[in-house]
């Protein structure tokens, strides 16, 4: 896939490195251009340097890899309020919490992912990737086997059937399994579950811990 990378941190570096790995052709495009060109070449294979709009315009897929901070001056910069994303499916991973606690930073009733709506009129926005740090994937290899453990289940949800099909196929090259969850109406539900992982986290709890295991054959049955 031609894939748009918009932000040139962590989360970009870590899910640029594995999809170069698996034949994508990536565009790396930040506020700021000099680094935006040495991700680019750190990443190498088929990845290229561009203004925010040039990564965002005429791609398969397009992540949005930015603070929530950073969210609404990035997506100007990429047109996106002019339509440059429009029919596009957008991977939008952002965490709107508050640091160290966890507290959503959104309305209640609403969602960061909604609000990422409002600023990228036709996107087609998929939640997703929000609860994994960027070092989850890439010492993963992109076929999952045995000897790696259980494959991460990465929860999604989005209005598109065709976008999400997109994204899963870019979660299973970084070696997940995608879950849809429904609509991105139940988007704030995945960002609460990020916030109550983080707070934990922050109190020195293994989230792991606070979540039961309900065997299969208990829901399905």
């Amino acid at each position: 896939m031609r894939i748009g990378i918009l932000g040139t941190g962590t989360l970009a570096e870590g899910l640029g490195r594995v999809w170069v790995r698996a034949g994508h052709e990536l565009v790396i495009g930040g506020r700021s251009r000099a680094r935006a060109d040495a991700l680019a070449e750190r990443l190498g294979g088929p990845t290229r340097a561009a203004s925010p709009r040039d990564a965002a315009t005429g791609r398969d897929a397009v992540l949005l890899a930015v603070s929530w901070a950073g969210v609404e001056d990035i997506l100007r910069a990429a047109g996106a309020p002019e339509g440059s994303l429009a029919g596009t499916p957008l991977i939008e991973p952002t965490n709107a919490v508050e640091h160290g606690v966890g507290v959503l930073l959104t309305a209640p009733g609403t969602s960061a992912a909604e609000r990422i709506a409002a600023l990228a009129p036709g996107a087609h926005i998929v939640k997703a990737l929000h609860l994994f740090a960027a070092d989850q994937w890439t010492g993963r290899p992109a076929a999952v086997d045995g000897h790696h453990g259980p494959a991460p289940t990465v929860a999604i949800c989005g209005d598109e059937v065709a976008a999400l099909r997109v994204v899963g196929d870019l979660i299973r090259d970084l070696g997940g399994v995608p879950a849809v969850l429904g609509p991105l109406a139940r988007a704030r539900q995945l960002e609460e579950v990020a916030g109550f992982v983080i707070g934990l986290s922050f109190a020195g709890v293994d989230p792991a811990t606070a979540v039961p295991h309900v065997p299969r054959e208990q829901v399905t049955a």
